[in-house]
């Protein structure tokens, strides 16, 4: 059995349908990212794993547990870092630490957890007077609190500075190494394919794609290109030899589409046909090419009404 598993799952708000029919299963010690554009049901999704929503339709587990009916034990397993968490404005990060440990019969030291998120020099801030970014950190220190076997972390480094989103990465794969089950959402690229180790692209309520970052960009069939720029004249024909390629030509600028070993085809082709090619260059598809060829838009394309509605 999955450590979390969801199956079939629906959500409606009104007439609008946020989640349509989302299946997905991760194991213990893997990072199951879900990528999606704001407003395309992500955290509706995990929101019915953590129990804060009941799903119209489908089933989900957290360990064996129905996160509804089983909220209590569930609660003690799972650790939860919601895009935007509301806390006691008059209370200290310290405060808050020590508050929510108390929900715990076993858990880790508030001040320890603190330091890991690079709070420990605004342990005595109170909350109204944080940062939005050290607001975020809090709310991470207190996901981790209960030393969940099952962490979710929606939207994880919103607001962080770079020095602070590595130091964020760099805790995520720590959990992981002791076997913590993550679940991170996200519509940032880079955090999701350096973190997660299987990646769910969600959009409209649905799972278009899950698999390894290279499965997804394999199975979008993108291929590769290899760009130059010509020396002379390009001869007609010269890459007839190498199957299922595609040449786009503008001015002295070549780029060929393909598939296989083609840096070394095309330069092979280029060197017998005596034609000399000058910046010669690489370029594999990438997680975000993917996407885009698998949901047919971008990352950014939705109205403030639909991120408000279909969260």
């Amino acid at each position: 059995m999955s450590v979390v598993e969801v199956h079939n799952v629906q959500k409606r708000y009104g007439n609008t349908v946020a989640v349509q029919d989302v299946s997905l299963r991760a194991e213990t010690g893997q990072v199951l990212g879900i990528l999606g554009r704001n407003g395309a049901g992500k955290t509706t999704t995990v929101e019915m794993v953590a129990g804060l929503r009941i799903p119209d339709r489908g089933t989900v587990r957290v360990r064996g547990l129905d996160p509804v009916k089983d909220r209590a034990k569930v609660r003690q397993v799972l650790g939860v870092q919601l895009q935007h968490a509301t806390m006691h404005d008059s209370l200290t990060g310290a405060e808050l630490a020590r508050l929510y440990r108390t929900f715990y019969p076993q858990g880790k030291d508030p001040d320890d957890v603190l330091d890991l998120v690079g709070l420990t020099e605004h342990r005595n801030t109170r909350f109204a007077k944080l940062s939005g970014g050290q607001q975020q950190r809090l709310s991470i220190a207190l996901a981790m609190i209960g030393d969940p076997q099952v962490l979710i972390l929606d939207e994880l480094t919103t607001g962080l500075d770079p020095e602070a989103r590595r130091q964020i990465w760099a805790l995520v794969e720590s959990l992981r190494a002791e076997g913590v089950t993550i679940l991170l959402v996200s519509h940032q690229m880079e955090e999701v394919e350096r973190l997660s180790d299987r990646i769910a692209i969600i959009d409209s309520g649905l799972v278009m794609a899950e698999g390894t970052s290279a499965e997804l960009i394999a199975r979008a069939n993108l291929g590769q290109r290899v760009r130059f720029r010509l020396g002379g004249p390009l001869p007609e024909g010269i890459f007839d030899t190498i199957p299922d390629v595609g040449v786009d030509i503008d001015g002295d600028q070549v780029s060929v589409g393909g598939t296989g070993d083609l840096l070394q085809q095309v330069s092979t082709a280029l060197v017998h046909a005596g034609v000399v090619a000058t910046e010669t260059r690489l370029e594999q598809a990438t997680l975000e090419d993917a996407f885009l060829s698998l949901t047919g838009h971008g990352l950014r394309e939705e109205s403030d009404e639909e991120m408000e509605v279909a969260r």
